[in-house]
């Protein structure tokens, strides 16, 4: 079983229309939305719920006002101001320290699971699909993203699905880190401009640290050709796997509005370039990657 994660150095570069195109192009795969603070899979693959589970993680304080002696140790020690003049917690701002609990004299304070959001298992036209969305303010969103990917495995495993084709989340942070700890590949999303380049290196260096083999395209690479080609050179230079260059398409922008799978727009210039990605990829998940990364250092 292999998992191939695509992540980008920041939203909007066409990760989840790559990962889509990808889903009907592969056959049989799990798809598995990352991006849990925003996730948008699950808009071109139409997938049909199938289990809806709460996802549980952190604390809130509640203070029981019949017991709170009105005392103020809990409003003085709480550095994140989540408690009024009521002694009534606001839930935005709690942390979940659980400093009140500790300095309140009388026991008033109590903490308790919250539910931070929602995971679902889905059907698709594509496969099965493990997907999410993370509560409105709320954190813990690289445990969120283990939950799913462990459960597109479970998926896998079950249903004897040898690929899993993660949509990961943007930028290098906790979430991220979380997407591609153990993944057999990453894949770069990127855009040719100056700043699409330094995202770029910061995400390959990130792939690099946790020795993840990572590959890099470059999206709407006609609309800077001299710097896309530059990227490329970066990306060989890096250690990275170069796939190709995908054109601009103003398909793209009308499969998102439609809500559907550019591949069901007919063989479109845009949709050639991702199959010569695609099967570049598919090279590369089927050969020891491990390997090669070795051979690059």
């Amino acid at each position: 079983m292999k998992e191939l994660v695509v992540i980008s150095g920041k939203g909007g570069t066409g990760k989840t229309s790559l990962v889509a195109v990808f889903a009907a192009l592969a056959g049989s795969v799990v798809l598995c939305d990352a991006d849990v603070d925003a996730a948008d899979l699950h808009l071109v693959t139409q997938p049909r719920i199938l289990e809806t589970h709460d996802f549980v993680s952190g604390h809130e304080a509640q203070i029981d006002l019949e017991r709170c002696t009105r005392c103020g140790s809990c409003r003085q020690w709480c550095r994140f101001e989540a408690i009024d003049e009521a002694f009534r917690v606001e839930p935005l701002l709690c942390e979940g320290c659980g400093v009140c609990a500790h300095v309140c004299p009388e026991g008033a304070v109590e903490f308790f699971e919250k539910a931070c959001g929602l995971w679902h298992v889905s059907e698709t036209p594509y496969g099965p699909m493990v997907h999410a969305r993370l509560g409105i303010a709320e954190e813990n969103s690289g445990k969120l993203v283990t939950l799913i990917r462990r459960e597109a495995r479970r998926l896998a495993e079950n249903r004897r699905i040898d690929l899993i084709l993660t949509d990961g989340p943007p930028g290098v942070g906790c979430p991220v880190i979380a997407s591609i700890g153990n993944a057999d590949a990453v894949l770069v999303v990127t855009e040719p401009t100056v700043s699409g380049r330094h995202d770029m290196e910061r995400v390959l260096a990130l792939a690099d640290h946790f020795r993840v083999p990572a590959a890099v395209c470059v999206n709407k690479s006609d609309l800077h050709p001299q710097e896309a080609h530059r990227m490329a050179k970066e990306a060989r230079k890096g250690g990275a796997h170069f796939l190709g260059f995908i054109p601009f398409d103003p398909v793209v922008t009308r499969s998102q509005v439609d809500g559907r799978s550019l591949v069901e727009y007919g063989e479109t210039q845009v949709v050639r370039a991702l199959q010569e990605v695609w099967n570049r990829m598919r090279a590369l998940l089927a050969a020891p990657l491990e390997a090669d990364l070795k051979a690059s250092e």
